[in-house]
């Protein structure tokens, strides 16, 4: 029996074409962990970021890329009892999705949801972790407040649209085309606004300002978004599209009141991880399971197929998730 898999590396830093097929051998759980016999693997922008040399993974994580994955789970690391072989699974990982088969934290595990298969239980995991830490945890989000996530049609701005929706925010989205909008719309966005022709500053101010912004642009928007806020409001930055650098009043933020902060989720440690995947279970995985809230899904692609599914995303047209194909359901 042989104990390689087929994995999707990347060859050298550069564009979608350095992923390349190759062979490597089965990992084994450690302590704490298990291994996931993956399915179908999330796509996310980190992964292109490591892709093009500008996103290091941990130092003690896989240098494959595929930050989430959902499969069986075929064995377990000591300490584990949470989960057994032949549990179905969706998995927050520190690497190493795009893979036959992967090891993880039994802590970043849960369960897949009732009513969803092994593809869209794939693409749960980074957004829904990065949405809840940073849009609830970080950000605070309360019933009745106005919030505005940017990019709503990515697979970050679906989930945050529908988890805010779901726990009574009002919900303003931007996004770049009247399709992507109508998107946002359907899905309990209050107002979808095209950035190309309209300025969500003055649409947000005439709401009295937004309590909360979920913002992965950066650049230019960063000091839009401080006008843009309410006063005593909180702005979370998640990435950083157009660049980190830009000048800032921060007098704005002293006489407002206001709050910025923002997070990366690879780096945080596994207990924290294992905090977020308890909140989700708790609060989270009930209204997947009765369809209240539902992953967005864009296009499927194989494995083999890595390479068109990072220029897919890297040309901004989905609308929702995008995943790999590694095993199927």
């Amino acid at each position: 029996m042989s104990h390689d898999m087929r994995v999707v590396e990347i060859t050298k830093p550069g564009g979608p074409d350095v992923l390349q097929l190759a062979t490597r051998q089965r990992p084994e759980p450690g302590h704490g962990q298990v291994v996931i016999k993956v399915a179908y693997a999330g796509v996310n922008r980190p992964d292109a970021l490591q892709r093009a040399g500008m996103y290091a993974p941990p130092p003690t994580a896989s240098d494959l890329p595929g930050l989430e994955a959902a499969g069986e789970v075929v064995s377990v690391g000591s300490g584990v009892t949470e989960f057994a072989a032949g549990d179905q699974v969706c998995a927050l990982l520190p690497g190493g999705g795009y893979a036959e088969y992967v090891a993880t934290p039994a802590a970043h595990c849960l369960p897949v949801p009732d009513g969803l298969g092994l593809k869209e239980a794939s693409c749960l995991p980074e957004t829904f972790f990065t949405v809840w830490s940073n849009v609830f945890m970080r950000g605070k989000l309360s019933a009745g407040e106005v919030f505005l996530v940017h990019g709503g049609s990515s697979g970050i701005g679906t989930t945050a649209i529908q988890l805010a929706q779901a726990f009574g925010a009002r919900v303003f989205a931007t996004a770049g085309t009247d399709e992507k909008c109508a998107a946002c719309a359907d899905l309990g966005a209050e107002h979808a606004i095209n950035y190309r022709e309209a300025d969500f500053v003055e649409i947000l101010k005439a709401q009295g300002g937004a309590d909360l912004i979920l913002d992965m642009v950066g650049g230019e928007y960063i000091p839009r978004n401080l006008t843009a806020l309410a006063e005593d409001g909180r702005l979370v930055q998640i990435a950083f599209l157009q660049g980190p650098k830009v000048e800032v009043n921060f007098a704005t933020l002293m006489t407002r009141r206001l709050t910025m902060t923002g997070s990366t989720l690879r780096p945080q440690s596994d207990l924290a991880k294992a905090r977020i995947a308890q909140d989700l279970r708790e609060a989270v995985w009930p209204l997947l399971d009765k369809g209240r809230v539902a992953p967005v899904m864009d296009s499927e692609f194989s494995l083999e197929d890595a390479a068109k599914a990072h220029a897919r995303m890297e040309s901004s047209g989905h609308i929702g998730k995008i995943v790999l194909r590694v095993a199927g359901d």
